[in-house]
């Protein structure tokens, strides 16, 4: 299962994805513009050597009027891809007509207009497809060398890779918002399979669990109404009959909704992953497919579940950490393997209610409520807690026992 982002990751991802989609309000048309607008730094110098009056009226009027064209041209292509972009046929004339424009104000006013090169190969890695755009931007920088011989060959080197790179990283950005694009899909469509199924398996739950049991209330239901009044003392029977089925299926119904309600760690371990970015906590944890849970009771992980949340619960809420470190390790004690969760903090409020060192399977009566409460069902699941303040935090480590034979980590 893919892990959960964090929110800042998430917040990350949802604005990589915006980038390839339309704006969906005139302030995030605005954004998008604002995000364009300072890339045309290299349009300073041809604006410059303009501003100079280095050409007669007509050149000068003729540059002006072209670097205008020029600029709308290349903010259209780009703006425009950002979301609804032009068909392919009109992209691949308007790219032909930057390059075209690119090549006649470079041949036709010197080497400070080589810079319109780099938004042509911009265009190219940005609009054109993906086949296209490999061989288009190198297509680029060739047309750029082979003006820069004519008019500015230092200049024309100077730009290069310029030229040759701001292309092709263009093609990985592109890349980089479909595949964005494509996993929170991927991630939408999982999450509503997984709902999918839980929804088929709690209706196979509730059919397998009532089916029998309501079939037979209605049928012992019926064999009593039609032995009244005739037959009191079977009718009776009946009635009892059908009063254990109902308890029966009442006590099957509660034991499965414990089982669902049941914590898991897996479940637990991505929750407070969440729960500390979201309270600004660096969290240091084991990823869900390094879990070793083989042979661990249902009842333990249940437990050493609790633990983590209640952990995690404390230190939020008290330690005042800014990291917090979650160690999951088997390992061989005295009393046999054992499964161990270690939570540690950087934080100074600890508990919250804490004070001193508790140790064996207790805790201390300086702690809390949810301590206290955490170190009973573990005690009940055969395990122990131990809580205590360390140079540098707060440190929580339950033990659960685990059953034999799996892979253990022995005690450094």
């Amino acid at each position: 299962m893919t892990q959960d982002l964090g929110p800042d990751e998430e917040a990350r991802a949802e604005r990589l994805m915006r980038m390839g989609e339309a704006p969906r309000s005139r302030a995030e048309a605005a954004r998008k513009l604002v995000w364009v607008l300072p890339w045309l730094v290299f349009l300073a110098s041809p604006v410059g050597d303009l501003a100079a009056g280095n050409h007669s009226t007509a050149a000068t009027v003729a540059g002006w009027a072209g670097l205008a064209v020029f600029a709308a041209i290349y903010l259209a292509v780009v703006f425009r891809n950002m979301g609804r972009p032009f068909p392919e046929p009109v992209v691949g004339v308007l790219i032909g007509v930057l390059g075209a424009l690119a090549v006649v104000l470079s041949l036709g006013l010197g080497d400070e207009w080589l810079g319109l090169f780099v938004y042509v190969s911009v265009c190219c890695g940005a609009a054109f497809p993906m086949r296209v755009a490999y061989w288009t931007v190198p297509l680029t920088t060739l047309a750029l060398m082979l003006v820069g011989a004519r008019v500015g060959q230092d200049t024309a080197w100077g730009l290069f890779l310029v030229v040759l790179m701001v292309g092709y990283s263009m093609t990985g950005v592109r890349q980089l918002v479909r595949t964005t694009v494509e996993l929170r899909k991927a991630r939408a469509t999982v999450a509503q399979l997984a709902a999918n199924e839980e929804r088929l398996r709690l209706a196979r739950d509730l059919h397998d669990l009532l089916g029998h049991s309501l079939s037979l209330i209605t049928l012992k239901s019926e064999l009593a109404g039609r032995m009244l009044p005739g037959q009191p003392e079977k009718a009776a029977q009946q009635v009892a009959d059908i009063e254990q089925v109902s308890r029966q299926a009442l006590v099957d119904v509660r034991e499965a909704v414990t089982g669902y309600r049941r914590p898991r760690l897996a479940a637990e371990l991505a929750g407070v992953q969440v729960a500390l970015a979201a309270a600004g906590v660096t969290a240091v944890a084991p990823a869900e497919s390094d879990l070793d849970l083989d042979g661990v009771p249902e009842e333990s992980e249940s437990a050493l579940a609790w633990a983590l949340r209640e952990a995690v619960t404390n230190v939020v809420r008290h330690s005042g950490a800014t990291r917090c470190t979650v160690e999951l390790l088997r390992r061989q004690t005295l009393d046999g393997p054992v499964l161990e969760l270690t939570v540690q903090d950087n934080g100074s409020g600890g508990s919250g209610k804490s004070s001193g060192k508790p140790s064996g399977k207790s805790v201390g009566k300086g702690f809390g409520n949810g301590l206290t409460g955490l170190t009973e069902r573990l005690e009940k699941a055969g395990g122990s807690l131990e809580a205590s303040r360390v140079k540098q935090g707060f440190r929580l480590v339950a033990r659960v026992p685990t059953a034999s034979g799996g892979p253990v980590v022995s005690e450094p």
